[in-house]
């Protein structure tokens, strides 16, 4: 049985909903930690509504926020648990998604996802394993879990913009990369990537601007 992910949203002041870009939080953090995102993003995305939900578990290093799968090297899990909990992500998050789609009238080409760190891993998992491709995902400063089963397992290859700080050293810079050689080797078409420099574990201005043009391209909304 799927968990259902409580989450909050800003709509588009004209009311009407023609797509949606959903942010997904970090290790540790929550819904609200990215929602403010869509103050900048919604004027150059109109008729969006941008959705921030909540990861089904407490953290267990900090209780006060939330973790879609533990961390062992953080919080001392075991791999067992990590991959037992990616894949109970998986399906409560496609759930999600279908949650979405459902409620604003919307299909799978009407969505894009905005992960952060954790949240870049969970999307770039959930994305390619869908039976109906997104129209985009963009990774904050993350890495691809798993590669050597993306291949095999890919039913969809939707565009990815990868994004990470030079100075990151929560997750190493490198993760960028490796992540954008294993997609292109799995089969991707797509991939784009952005070093935000002089930037640490975050989201620096010049690559919010990157991550909103590149949503407009694949939404269809530039000139």
């Amino acid at each position: 049985m799927t968990r259902a992910l409580d989450y909050k949203s800003s709509e588009p002041q004209s009311g009407y909903i023609a797509r949606a870009v959903i942010f997904v939080h970090g290790y540790g953090a929550d819904g609200a930690d990215l929602l403010g995102l869509a103050d900048p993003m919604a004027p150059h995305l109109p008729d969006t509504i941008f959705i921030a939900p909540n990861a089904p578990e407490a953290c267990s290093v900090n209780p006060m926020g939330y973790q879609w799968f533990p961390i062992p090297w953080i919080d001392g899990s075991s791999e067992e648990d990590a991959r037992a909990g990616l894949a109970r992500a998986f399906d409560d998050f496609n759930a999600f998604l279908e949650q979405v789609m459902e409620e604003n009238n919307l299909t799978a080409r009407d969505v894009a996802l905005v992960g952060f760190s954790q949240g870049t891993m969970l999307s770039l998992h959930v994305a390619p394993r869908l039976e109906d491709s997104l129209r985009a995902v963009v990774g904050f400063s993350g890495r691809l879990l798993e590669p050597e089963r993306l291949k095999e397992e890919a039913e969809c290859r939707p565009p990815v913009l990868l994004i990470h700080g030079d100075q990151d050293d929560v997750v190493p810079p490198q993760a960028l990369p490796e992540a954008a050689e294993a997609l292109q080797e799995a089969g991707w078409r797509e991939v784009y990537a952005h070093i935000m420099r002089g930037t640490g574990h975050g989201i620096a201005p010049d690559g919010l601007q990157v991550c909103l043009a590149f949503l407009r391209d694949k939404f269809g909304l530039e000139d």
